[in-house]
Formats: structure tokens, sequence, C-alpha cells
């Protein structure tokens, strides 16, 4: 089985999945520069002024997305080198791009994939015209974030790539990752990729990077689900994986 990403795949995705961020920019850029000449000087300068920001902003965030999406090596999944005959859960909030890259990397692993995805609880419009975009692989499992349908000790290695953050309720959140502690088996993994609010995420993005979980946030999640970051893997600036390990028996 072959597979590729398309050259602008992420990019466009991107831009199809949040178009309605962009349109209400645009527009307002359009207005900024139509009336700014029936504006005293003064506040024609302001205008000018802040509409060169939200460009320069949205010109940023699409750069970056592209570099992070399309030209780095996020999607090799470099950090997960031996799934070949590991049993492998990978949990995806309605939008799933990393299934099929593992079972082409990974030809031998034993691959459960599930979709915790639900329009009542995860209100994002994007995720919604993604799931649209991109119906679920066909064995996908739908699961609560609250209960995963498997036994304790289930998996060697448990992976949720830029999927969690979209679970916007800590005491959701945690239950959640408990789950996962749950069905990971003792001496197993747990992969948690995304981006974070920090520095570098919010020259990127700018007020877009509060839609991220801040570094402190995702460790107060991990220690009350009983879990601890055994290492981090910066794929790039604006990219984290932490790798997660049971801090004893899951709760």
């Amino acid at each position: 089985m072959e597979l590729g990403r398309k050259r602008f795949q992420g990019i466009g995705n991107i831009i199809r999945f949040n178009w309605h961020f962009y349109l209400i920019a645009c527009l307002g850029l359009a207005l900024l520069f139509a009336f700014s000449s029936y504006l005293p000087a003064s506040l024609q300068t302001l205008a000018l002024s802040l509409a060169l920001l939200v460009t320069l902003t949205i010109t940023t965030s699409l750069a970056v997305s592209y570099y992070v999406y399309d030209l780095s090596d996020l999607y090799q999944l470099r950090w997960l080198s031996d799934a070949d005959d590991k049993t492998v859960l990978n949990v995806n909030a309605g939008f799933d791009e990393t299934s099929d890259l593992i079972r082409v990397y990974f030809p031998k692993v034993d691959l459960t994939i599930c979709d915790f995805y639900n329009e009542e609880q995860h209100t994002e419009p994007s995720i919604k015209r993604a799931r649209r975009a991109y119906p679920l692989i066909e064995d996908t499992l739908v699961v609560s974030t609250d209960r995963l349908p498997f036994s304790e000790d289930s998996f060697d290695y448990s992976l949720a790539i830029l999927s969690a953050h979209e679970i916007r309720n800590e005491k959701e959140r945690i239950v959640f990752f408990k789950e996962l502690n749950r069905v990971t088996k003792s001496e197993g993994q747990i992969y948690v990729t995304e981006h974070l609010r920090d520095f570098n995420n919010f020259l990127a993005y700018s007020i877009g990077s509060f839609h991220f979980h801040s570094k402190s946030t995702w460790k107060r999640t991990f220690d009350h689900a009983n879990l601890k970051i055994a290492g981090e893997i910066k794929s790039t600036p604006f990219i984290t994986t932490f790798i997660l390990k049971k801090n004893g028996a899951s709760v």
C-alpha cells in the first residue's frame, strides 16, 4: 500500500476547515481599506496600521502552518519507531490523518482506531467540516471520552495525535487520560502530539494560540490521570510530542 500527502494538503485543509475566520478577516481588511480615506488623517494611519497587522498575522500563521503540516517531518512519525508487532491504539477527534500512515510505515502493526468526536460536546465548526470532507476509516470505532471499550492493559502504545486538545473541558480531559492509562500496558507508552499555548505558537498564530493548551495545563491533566512525562520530542518549534508512562497503578 502506497500512501503520500499532496504538496499543499496541510495548508489546504486548514483554509478549507477554517474558511469562516479567513472570510471575516478579509471582509474586515476590505472595509478598512475602503473607508480609511474618509477618516481623519490620524485615524487613517491607525486604520492602515491595523490592516497591515492583520495581514501580517494571517500571512505568518499560514506560512507556519505550511511549514508544520506540509514541509516538516511531522507525519513521518519518527518517534514511533518500533510499532511492528505491537498493539497500538490511535485516538482521533473527527479527523484522522495518521492511521493509514501508521499501517504503511508498520505493516505488521496491530492497530485499533477510535474516534471520540461528539458533535454535542466538541462543537468546533472546523471539526464538523473535516468530518464531512474525510469520512471515518472503515474499521474506526466510535467511542466516548469517559469509557474506552477495552480491557485493562490492552495496548503497547496509545496515541493521541493533534486530537486531545479538542476536549475543552478539563474534567472530561482528565477522565479521558485516565482511560488511556487504564487500557495501556504497564510497560507501555502514551504519545500525545500537540501545539502548545507558548511563545512560539503565539508568534505564529497570535490569538489563535489560545485554542491550544499550555504545557502546565497538560502536565496538570497528566498528573491527575496518574501519568508522568517520560520524554518530550519537538518535531518543529511549534509541535511537541509528550511521551507518557504510568505513574504507578491506574486510577
